[in-house]
Order: structure tokens, then C-alpha cells, then sequence
């Protein structure tokens, strides 16, 4: 489409073919800028605010000296020398403005502690200056620390002001950390720093740009009540502004009659605000019906651009174009000049419209007239164009007129054709343009419209799918840097990382996400702790599990198990030991020969109290202690700990190995630990288990050696007697034989006496051998030994006897019955 006549004319080189396509999405808007205008007119009233705070009237020679340092100090390697010549020239104006003229922030720090170290006594002034240098260029962990040194630092000269904070918690906000802007307003007023109306401005300001409405509420209501401050008419205008663009427009009016109660006066950045979100809700008439209420009932008050430019964009929305140009008439009416934002603004608005001529005409005209010079944005939608027709050579054509012209092109520049370079598969030629971009710094740059990360995904997938992640993360950084943010272009790249074996790399940009307040998946949780598994790093894999749960998600126990595993592995006993507790806490099943091997690293270790600690939640939560901790203990020389975990398992009403206590209590005896012997057996005895000790011998003697005389009577009374175990014996012999001899007599067979036999002979040997076995604890002498079995054998055999006698008188008995009495009488 010629728009004019001369082939090198402005409109031939911005328009490379005779039509241009219709646009129906654009990366960047010009109504963006002028709410983003808006948005920061608050923050900027109040950053110069604070940083002129005191300042002084400035001398010739003082601004001269300041100049002289910052270009050492900007061209020149750093020593301490370097500014040796200036030592007694630093007053408060010239460390001030060396301060301002310094371009890195780095150098500008070393600056401020070398004037320090100088002896030069640094103001409150200064001290926020450096706040804000380090703020701006996103130093923000540097920033922090930095503002918490300050009362230090200065020896207490200094204090804290709500200045400082408002600061960095601006900063935080800039950089997309919403969490720690909060953070840091919380910790300012835990300190004792009363919030200023304008800590309540930033913080309100964050909220809302993070369309956090129910946490502004809070805030503004804390502000009233809480704190009593007032506010003012830059604190409505955010609270307008924020709740309008996140569709709350009936609360956004609210504000609007609340705000004449605190004697806020509404301004036009005021009724801009409002009409932005009518327009937006597709109400455009009731926002000119405002537009010009405010005309006629504020004498003192004028729509200006803004407001025009925003009802221009409502009715081109509405394709409506007639309107807008009738507003644009009624603007130019009114003395006021369109801008580039306003013409750009019409300009979309035809080409959704497909009113192609009138696009011609009036950028004839504009161009012609020099009322209008394309910017970047018109760049930019006629690129759009292009692509969207599917003409990537006029596109390109159109960028390269944009280089001649010397119009910066801006992240929607790049991205618009790199996507279109992707969708093609020229892959090669996008990577190339990709690498201009990061080059450039096009997306560090506060020129043009603010980059989306997700208009840039392709490339990313491209480039993470064929192992060149690095590249992708190196310009996902300065899209993170200026803000902007998408969840599916971090994970693509940390996939990325993990793809190519690199899951440290992949481990930071999960971090990034975590403090940018986006919950990453469940899948590259997963795959990150896998990695660092399979690459041996399982303290890197237990941090990224901990980040996993805090995000609400439920890891597979096997996973839990083959972290705990790696970390036992590697001796990591606290570690380890936290993982287990965290186990527990949430009910996951444990493997108890992990858990085992955790309590003898634990033990191992010297942490007896961590130790008893994790065995007694393995208790409350049902699972027992295997036996080998105690043998550790044991083999390592820790009888008490032995005996404790053994009173530990019988205060559970779990079983225990009498071996393992007799060797407890015999061992504790021999290194004249008395009182942990005696308790052990104290609690066998209760429990009726000291029966089967064949250590009380040594008990009593280390007893009585120690003087503990009552508790070796204890000891004594129920010792096991050897008579007793004898009789048991005896007892045991009798209900063994005495009723199957019985029923053998009965039975009557012509084997009767062979299984009477091996009866006698089966009973005898078991009889003989328990009793061996009971009296083996006691001080007894081989003869002694032999004669007791031997009268158990001799017992066996007269209760078979006994019982045969009593079998002859039943039968003769049955005889007599049967036979005549002569006969009996013979016999």
C-alpha cells in the first residue's frame, strides 16, 4: 500500500508491500506504556521524595570534583589509591554526586566503603542513595544486607527509616519477588519501623500488580486501623488503578467516594484510572459520559492524552472505529496534540477493523504533515502483519527498515519474528537472531514494550531439545531480570538441563521459580531428584524433595527410600536424621533396615540423645528397633546406651533377646556401671523374665563390692535355686510318662514294652538337657552335675516301674475275678 508518491519517502520504507494484514494480537501495547506511566508516577514522586530528602544547594567546584572521581572510577582498574589525591576533599555534596555518576553499581559500592574507611561519616542520605543504586540494578541479596548493616555500621548514628525500606521493598517488587517485598514489610514492622503512607503505596502497588486484591484489602484496612496512617491521593489512585485493572471496577468507584472523606481531591490520573477500566469492561460510553462529567464539574481539572488515547483504544476495541476518530477530533479540538501512543493506538485499531484505506490516509497525512514519526510499536504491528500473513521476507524487510531508520527494536521486535522463524522450521536462522537478541541486551533495555517470556518458548524448546539449554537460559535470565516470567519456559529449560545431564543448572532456574512465587510441576521435581541421585549428590536431591513438599506435592516413599539410602551411604547423619523425622511426622512408611542403619550412624556418631530421640518416634508411630542396634552397641563398647535402648524396648512392651541382656548386665558389671546393671534387672525381674539370667552371680558380687547391699539381697531373694530347677525337672518327667505308660498298659500290645522304652529313653534326654541348661549358671562341680541327671534318669526309670507294678496287681485282680475258687486257692 504506496502511502506516498516519492520511493524514498519515511511511509515507503515502514511499508514494504502494497497491503498489510489486519492485526488481531500484538506483543506490545502503547496503552500499556501509559498505564504503566500511571502506575509509576507514585513510585517516581516518591523516590525523588526520598532521595532529596536534606539535600543541599550544590557548588560548581564540588559537582567538578565528583565528576573527576566518577571517571576514575568508571575507567580506571580499581585500587585503593586510585582516589588517594581526593582523600580530604570528600564532604557529604561530592560523595553524593560521585555516587550518581558512577555507572556500575559494584564500583559504586566500593566507592561508598572506601570513603568509609577514609574516615568520611556517612549521612543518612548517603546511605539511601546506595540503597537505591544497588535496588535498581537488581543487587537485591547485596541490597539487603547492605540495609541491615547500616545502624552498625554507622555506629548507630544512623538509624533505620522507613525510607530504607520502602526502597528495597520497591526494588523487590520492580524485580517480580513478591513474596520478599512482603517479606520485608513484615521484618520492618517487627522491627519497630512504623510504615509510612508511602511504605502503604509500594506495598499496596505490589499487591495489585500481582492481582493479590483480598491482600490489598488487608493492607489498606492494617494502614486505617492498625497504624492510623492517612491516606493520600496517590495511595486512591493505586488502589483504583489496581482493583480497575483486575476487573473490580464497582470497588474501584468505592475508592473513588471514599477517598473525598480523607480530603483527596481526585486528578485526572484519578478519572484516567477509571476510564482505563470501563474501557476495559467494554463499557466505553458510560467512561466518555465520565470523561466529560469531569470536563464540566472540575473547572481546574482537563482530560488530557491519557484519558483520550485510552477512550480511543476502548472504542477500537469495539471496532467502533468512527468513535474513535470522532474522539480524536474532539481531542484536537480541545488544543491537545496527539502523540505517537495515540496514533499507534488508532492505527491498530483500523487494522483490526480492516479499514486498510483509512490506514493509508492517515498515516499519509501524519507522516507527511511530520505530525507523526513511526516509532517501534508501529515497527512492531507491521511485522506482526506480516508474520500473521504468513510474509516473513516483507517482515524481515520491514526490521531491517527499522535498523536504517534507527528505531530501537524491542523485545516484541525479536520475538514476533523468532516465533515465526520456529513455526517455519528455520530453526538456524532464528537461533542466529536469538543470539543477536541476548547480544544487543534488547531485553535488559527499559526501551519499548515489557518482553513475555512465553512468546519466546519455541526457541526455548528448540534449543533444550538439541542440547543448547545454556543458550536458552542465558536469555530466560534477562527476561527474568526485567520481571517477566512463565512457568512452561522455566520448566522447558530445566528439562533442558536435566536432558543434558547438567541438574545444578536445572536445580537454580527451580529456585528462581520458588522465589517468584510460581509452583513448579510435580515432573520436574521428580526428574531433578532422579538426576541428582543418579549423579551421586543426594544432599542436592533431599533440598530439592524439602522444596517438593513445601509445594504440596506427595513424593513415591521409593523415592524417599532411595534418598535416605544415598544419604546413609555418604555418612550424612544430620541430614539423614531430618528426613527420617520428616518421615514420621507426615506418616510415610519407613524401611526399618534404613532406619536401623540411620540409629547406628547416629550412635556411631556420639549423638546419643538425637539417637534415643528418632527411636522413640519409631515407637510412637508402631515400628520397632531390629536387635543388631544393640549388639552395635554392644561390639562399640556402649553398654549403657545398650541397657537404655533395652529399658527403652521393654517400657514398649517389645520382646528382647535374654542373651543379649545377660551380656548387657555381665558387661555394665565389669566396668563397675552397678546402678544401669541392677536397673535392667530390676525391670526383668518385674516383668518375670530373671528366671532365664545366668548373670546374677556377677550382679551380686559388683553389688556387694560397691557396697549396695540391700540391692544385692534384692537379687538374692529371687535368684533361681538349684533345687528348684531339679524338681521342675522331676515335674516335668512326671507329666511326660505317667499317663502314655497308662495307655500303653491299656492298649495291651504285643509291642507295649518296646514304646514304653523309647518313651522312657525320649523324656529322660529331654529332661536331662533342660536341666543342664537351667544349671549352667551356677557354680556347680562336674560330680555334683552328674549326680543330679543321674537321679533324674533313675526317677524316670521308678515311675515306669511304679506304673508296671500298679498294671500286675490290675491284672491280677481281673484273674481273680474270672477263675473258680479252688483254683484260686492253688494259686
Amino acid at each position: 500500500m504506496a502511502l506516498n508518491s516519492g520511493p524514498q519517502s519515511l511511509s515507503s520504507q515502514v511499508f514494504t508491500k502494497e497491503r498489510f494484514i489486519p492485526i488481531s494480537n500484538f506483543s506490545s501495547n502503547p496503552c500499556a506504556v501509559l498505564r504503566e506511566l500511571w502506575s509509576e508516577k507514585t513510585d517516581n514522586h516518591t523516590r525523588v521524595q526520598e532521595l532529596h530528602q536534606n539535600e543541599k544547594p550544590r557548588s560548581r567546584n564540588s559537582c567538578k570534583r565528583a565528576k573527576d572521581m566518577a571517571n576514575l572510577i568508571n575507567y580506571k582498574p580499581w585500587s585503593n589509591q586510585l582516589l588517594s589525591s581526593f582523600t580530604t576533599l570528600l564532604s557529604k555534596t561530592n560523595v553524593l554526586q560521585t555516587l550518581c555518576h558512577i555507572k556500575e553499581p559494584s564500583k559504586a559500592f566500593r566507592f561508598f566503603k572506601w570513603a568509609h574507611e577514609m574516615g568520611f561519616p556517612h549521612s543518612a542520605q548517603s546511605y539511601f542513595m546506595m540503597l537505591e543504586i544497588l535496588g535498581r540494578q537488581r543487587n537485591l541479596n547485596v541490597a539487603r544486607n547492605f540495609l541491615f548493616s547500616i545502624e552498625k555500621k554507622s555506629n548507630g548514628e544512623v538509624k533505620l527509616e522507613d525510607r530504607f525500606f520502602n526502597s528495597l521493598i520497591r526494588s523487590y517488587g520492580e524485580a517480580g519477588l513478591f513474596k520478599e517485598s512482603i517479606k520485608l514489610f513484615e521484618t520492618m514492622k517487627s522491627t519497630g519501623v512504623l510504615p509510612s503512607v508511602v511504605t502503604f503505596n509500594s506495598v499496596l502497588s505490589i499487591l495489585l500488580r500481582r492481582g493479590r486484591t483480598n491482600m490489598a484489602r488487608a493492607v489498606y484496612d492494617e494502614m486505617l486501623g492498625t497504624y492510623g496512617v492517612t491516606p493520600d491521593v496517590y495511595t486512591y489512585n493505586i488502589l483504583i488503578r489496581g482493583f480497575c485493572k483486575n476487573s473490580y471496577i464497582e470497588e474501584g468507584f468505592r475508592f473513588f467516594k471514599e477517598m473525598m472523606s480523607f480530603d483527596c481531591d481526585p486528578d485526572v490520573v484519578t478519572y484516567n484510572s477509571l476510564v482505563d477500566g470501563l474501557c476495559k469492561a467494554g463499557k466505553v460510553s458510560i467512561a466518555h459520559n465520565l470523561v466529560n462529567g469531569m470536563n464540566k464539574k472540575c473547572k481546574d481539572l482537563n482530560s488530557d492524552i491519557v484519558t483520550y488515547t485510552t477512550l480511543i483504544r476502548g472504542y477500537c476495541m469495539k471496532q467502533e472505529v468512527d468513535k474513535a476518530l470522532f474522539i480524536l477530533e474532539e481531542m484536537t479540538s480541545r488544543g491537545l496534540k496527539p502523540n505517537v501512543i495515540t496514533y499507534n493506538t488508532l492505527i491498530k485499531g483500523l487494522c483490526e477493523a480492516q479499514k486498510l484505506n483509512k490506514v493509508k490516509d492517515i498515516l499519509g497525512q501524519m507522516m507527511g504533515d511530520g505530525t507523526f514519526i513511526p516509532d517501534t510499536y508501529t515497527f512492531n504491528i507491521l511485522i506482526h502483519a506480516h508474520c500473521s500473513a504468513g510474509n516473513l521476507d516483507e517482515a524481515f524487510k520491514v526490521f531491517e527498515n527499522m535498523k536504517n531508520l534507527q528505531v530501537p527494536a524491542d523485545s516484541a521486535s525479536y520475538s514476533v519474528l523468532i516465533r515465526s522463524l520456529c513455526q517455519r522450521g528455520d530453526y538456524d536462522a532464528a537461533e542466529k537472531l536469538f543470539d543477536e537478541l541476548y547480544e544487543n541486551e534488547t531485553l535488559l533495555s527499559n526501551y519499548g514494550s515489557k518482553p513475555i517470556a512465553a512468546s519466546y518458548s519455541p526457541i526455548f524448546q528448540y534449543l533444550c531439545e538439541h542440547g543448547k539449554t545454556k543458550k536458552a537460559e542465558k536469555v530466560l535470565r534477562q527476561l527474568m531480570k526485567r520481571g517477566t516470567q512463565d512457568p512452561l519456559s522455566y520448566k522447558t529449560v530445566i528439562m533442558g538441563h536435566c536432558k543434558e545431564g547438567a541438574y545444578e543448572n536445572g536445580y537454580g532456574i527451580l529456585v528462581w521459580m520458588l522465589r517468584r512465587d510460581f509452583v513448579p510441576d510435580f515432573e520436574i521435581y521428580d526428574c531433578l531428584i532422579d538426576g541428582f541421585l543418579l549423579k551421586d549428590k543426594p544432599l542436592l536431591a533431599k533440598e530439592t524433595l524439602e522444596k517438593m513438599l513445601k509445594s504440596s506435592y506427595k513424593p513415591k516413599t521409593s523415592t524417599l527410600h532411595s534418598i535416605l539410602a544415598r544419604l546413609l551411604e555418604k555418612g550424612c547423619v544430620h541430614e539423614s536424621t531430618s528426613l527420617i523425622v520428616m518421615m514420621l511426622e507426615r506418616n510415610i512408611r519407613q524401611n526399618i533396615n534404613l532406619s536401623t542403619e540411620n540409629l547406628l550412624l547416629l550412635f556411631g556418631s556420639g549423638l546419643r540423645d538425637k539417637a534415643f530421640q528418632i527411636i522413640e518416634l519409631h515407637y510412637k508411630n508402631g515400628y520397632r528397633v531390629k536387635i543388631e542396634v544393640v549388639q552395635f552397641l554392644c561390639q562399640r563398647g556402649k553398654l549403657p546406651e545398650a541397657c537404655k535402648l533395652l529399658l527403652f524396648s521393654m517400657e514398649h512392651h517389645r520382646n528382647i533377646d535374654i542373651d543379649l541382656c545377660n551380656s548387657v548386665i555381665a558387661g555394665l558389671c565389669k566396668i563397675n556401671k552397678v546402678s544401669e546393671a541392677f536397673n535392667l534387672c530390676y525391670e526383668l525381674a518385674e516383668k518375670g523374665l530373671h528366671q532365664e539370667l545366668i548373670c546374677l552371680n556377677d550382679l551380686i558380687a559388683a553389688l556387694e563390692a560397691g557396697g549396695r547391699l540391700k540391692e544385692a539381697a534384692f537379687i538374692s531373694k529371687r535368684m533361681p535355686r538349684v533345687d528348684l530347677k531339679h524338681d521342675d525337672r522331676q515335674k516335668q518327667l512326671a507329666k511326660g510318662l505317667i499317663e502314655p505308660v497308662e495307655s500303653l498298659f491299656e492298649a495291651g500290645g504285643k509291642d507295649t514294652w518296646v514304646s514304653i522304652r523309647k518313651l522312657l529313653k525320649r523324656e529322660t534326654e529331654a529332661a536331662v538337657t533342660e536341666l543342664s541348661a537351667c544349671i549352667s549358671g551356677f557354680e556347680l562341680d562336674e560330680e555334683t552335675v552328674e549326680r543330679m541327671q543321674q537321679s533324674l534318669r533313675d526317677y524316670a526309670k521308678q515311675i515306669v516301674a511304679n506304673k508296671a507294678k500298679e498294671e500286675s496287681g490290675k491284672i491280677l485282680i481281673r484273674m481273680k475275678d474270672r477263675m473258680p475258687e479252688d483254683n484260686i486257692n492253688i494259686l
